[in-house]
């Protein structure tokens, strides 16, 4: 059952629709790899009847009642997602214990396309900082060196797909949340357009720039999760998957790569994934963004402020529940004023023109999704330490993004990102398909 779980969910749907495999077995075949590979800490709870639950899509599926692209496949959730009967603890000790009433509307999604939500795996507290000690469960370890961090804050969510826990899992990108773990863990991590998937039941960081979406194994099952969770009337992001992308352009942000803080070894995997690109017969122009500092400080502004006002209450009343980085992150937020915000907000607003312009002519612009390999613990003892990204501006712009593996520095994976218009999804996912499939990238596993 090992080979099953590590293909596809397509190939694992369809196999279970031809009946060479029972939901069942898939099911018994992930929790034997959870507890095999626990040393990850990645998943922080397993629902009680996830067996239940697999029989009896197995006997739905023999009545003929498939319920839909997803059935009787499990996936695992970041731990701010409510569901119905499971614990969210945020990562906090500061949560309320007992299970949640109802479910949040990306997992009703997920129940309706008939998948088996009931994993649920670590975060950093409530999308904070990390990683950190003080919380429930431990910080989940990089499969790759579990010496080195995820990244975060979807840390399990990374940590379980790259590990082999999982095919996909949600997760949620404030700042970067889903496409830094999945740069780190060496697998693909997608950034829908802003306001494409409800966020409600989701626990907020910011109301701003919040945005749900998944972690996964390919390009191809990230496109398929998006669309399950997806608002109604949005074109599909698998909508483009298999087409040539010979013709297609794209804007080289070399220059975002050319910062001290960058591994000097990145820009030359970087000019490499974008030669394949042209070798597909996409044309590259090489483009100058936006200062990137500027907006990274914008985006904090946003962030802290509105963090502030969703825990400022919860801080007076319970403020010792909380870990020690949590506190300290949160409080920044009490000492922005309404100038501050307001600055940010203008800036926020000039970038967006400015990556538009950036786009005009071309259906894309890839450049590096973090700057440097997963550091390691030892360099977060001391507290929380801010790692180099390029993520954060299309948070705060609202654009959709993709990163996907491109190479391996000491043996730990780095991301390719690609960037898009608002609501072309279906365009990024084209092209970085048609790059996982011309190189073996997305094919290197962990050395578990």
């Amino acid at each position: 059952m090992t080979d099953w779980i590590d293909r596809s969910l397509s190939a694992q749907a369809e196999a279970l629709r031809a009946g060479q495999v029972s939901a069942v077995a898939l099911m018994e075949a992930t929790l034997a790899r959870i507890e095999a590979r626990s040393a990850l800490d990645a998943v922080t709870w397993i629902a009680p009847d996830a067996l239940e639950r697999a029989a009896a899509a197995d006997r739905a599926l023999a009545e003929g009642q498939e319920t839909g692209p997803l059935h009787g496949l499990p996936v695992a959730l970041k731990d701010l997602f409510e569901a119905e009967g499971q614990p969210n603890t945020c990562g906090s000790r500061s949560m309320p214990e007992g299970g949640m009433p109802a479910d949040s509307a990306p997992v009703a999604a997920l129940r309706r396309a008939g998948a088996l939500p009931v994993l649920r795996v670590a975060t950093y507290e409530f999308a904070l900082t990390g990683p950190a000690w003080d919380q429930p469960y431990p910080p989940a370890r990089n499969p790759w060196n579990p010496r080195h961090i995820t990244g975060g804050s979807s840390s399990g969510s990374a940590a379980a797909v790259a590990g082999g826990l999982a095919r996909v899992a949600l997760g949620t990108d404030t700042g970067g949340s889903v496409r830094s773990p999945a740069s780190y863990c060496g697998i693909v991590g997608l950034k829908p357009t802003r306001g494409r998937v409800s966020d409600s039941g989701v626990f907020p960081l910011s109301g701003t720039l919040d945005t749900v979406g998944p972690v996964a194994a390919s390009v191809a099952e990230a496109a398929l999760i998006l669309d399950v969770i997806s608002g109604e009337g949005m074109a599909p992001a698998s909508g483009e998957l298999g087409q040539d992308p010979a013709g297609l352009r794209i804007g080289f942000a070399r220059d975002w790569v050319l910062d001290p803080e960058a591994d000097p070894r990145l820009l030359p995997l970087l000019d490499d994934a974008v030669g394949v690109l042209s070798r597909l017969g996409l044309g590259v122009d090489l483009i100058e963004m936006p200062d990137y500092a500027l907006a990274e400080a914008a985006g904090c502004v946003i962030i802290q402020h509105e963090a502030w006002q969703i825990h400022a209450a919860r801080l007076a009343e319970n403020g010792a529940a909380y870990g020690r980085d949590a506190r300290l992150n949160l409080v920044t937020g009490a000492a922005l004023d309404q100038a501050d915000v307001q600055a940010a907000e203008a800036h926020a607003r000039d970038l967006t023109r400015a990556v538009d312009r950036a786009l005009e002519g071309r259906d894309a612009i890839v450049t590096a999704t973090t700057l440097t390999p997963a550091p390691a613990f030892s360099d977060f003892e001391n507290g929380a330490v801010w790692t180099p990204m390029r993520t954060f501006p299309f948070n705060i712009t609202g654009h959709p993004a993709i990163s996907l593996p491109c190479g391996l520095l000491d043996g730990l994976p780095i991301g390719l990102q690609i960037i898009g218009r608002h609501g072309e999804e279906a365009r990024i996912c084209r092209i970085a398909e048609a790059f996982e499939l011309a190189t073996d990238h997305c094919l290197q596993r962990p050395p578990l």
